[in-house]
Order: C-alpha cells, then sequence, then structure tokens
C-alpha cells in the first residue's frame, strides 16, 4: 500500500536528520521510498526552502509535481483568514486523487512555520516495528496522513508523536 505522511519536527533541521535515518532504513531494506521531500523553515526566514530528491523515478514525477506545489504555494498562503481558505480549496483541487485532503492541506499550513520543518513522504512497503525503532525518541508530530484511522492509530503507537 501507497502511504503519504507528513511529519513535523520542532527544529528547522530535524526533518533533515530523519530524512538520514529514513535513506539508511531503506538501504537495509526496511521500507521503500516512492518520493520524499523536506520543508526547513528557519526562525526569521521569510519563507521555508524545499528539498526534493527524486527516489523513483520511474513512480516518483507525480509527486515531485506535487511538492513544488506544495512548497510554492501552500506556504505563499497567509495563516489566517478568507485568503487561507481560497488558497488552500485551490490547492486541494490541484491534489485531487493523491488522498490530500483540503483538511490535510489546511493543518500543513497552520501547523509548519518558523522555526520548524517536515519531512513529507511516500513509503510503500514498510516494517513498522523495526523502522519505528529507529524514529524512536524523536521530537516528531503526525500532522498528515492517507491512512486510515486504524493504521493511524498503529503508525502513532509505532513511533509516536500524536
Amino acid at each position: 500500500m501507497t502511504t503519504f505522511t507528513v511529519w513535523k519536527f520542532e527544529d528547522p533541521d530535524g526533518a533533515s536528520r530523519a530524512e538520514s535515518s529514513l535513506k539508511s532504513a531503506a538501504a537495509d531494506g526496511l521500507v521503500t521510498i516512492v518520493d520524499h521531500a523536506v520543508v526547513s523553515w528557519p526562525e526569521g526566514a521569510e519563507k521555508p526552502s524545499l528539498h526534493h530528491d527524486h527516489d523513483s523515478p520511474k513512480r516518483g514525477a507525480a509527486w515531485g509535481a506535487l511538492w513544488g506545489i506544495l512548497g510554492g504555494a501552500l506556504f505563499a498562503i497567509p495563516v489566517a483568514g478568507l485568503v487561507l481558505g481560497a488558497g488552500v480549496g485551490a490547492l486541494a483541487k490541484a491534489t485531487a486523487g493523491t488522498g490530500i485532503t483540503k483538511e490535510d492541506l489546511e493543518r500543513i499550513r497552520t501547523e509548519v512555520g518558523p522555526g520548524s520543518s517536515a519531512l513529507f513522504l511516500v513509503t510503500e512497503g514498510a516494517d513498522l516495528d523495526r523502522l519505528g525503532e529507529r524514529f524512536h525518541g524523536r521530537d516528531s508530530t503526525l500532522v498528515s496522513t492517507n491512512l486510515t484511522e486504524a493504521e493511524r492509530s498503529t503508525l502513532l503507537e509505532t513511533f509516536g508523536g500524536g
């Protein structure tokens, strides 16, 4: 099953550190990374930076376009007021079919801000128990996922970060 998750970290470098651990876990066969992106927003910066690697050129091209939309447009929308609703509504149309809802986009936009970072992941076939061991103790919060409630509960139980 292809899983989309967004993990928020309370410092601008947290997502990059998690990315390194994730790549190591993928090399060890614990997870297949379809695609991923890192958003880092240092305190005092006007907007966040987005770093994207093409993990699977065959399957990741569409996700790469999505990262561009998220990085370029989602974080350019003001956090409050009617503009947030209108801007996120337009993005929701662009992400239709990915499992990412308007509510997911609103939550990502309001939770990821200056002084934080986020790891956007598209994965398949994860060994959650072994992968969870590598991520245990990280200061992260699950912001968004396309998992069912039961799958989400398992993920949070394994990784923490409700």
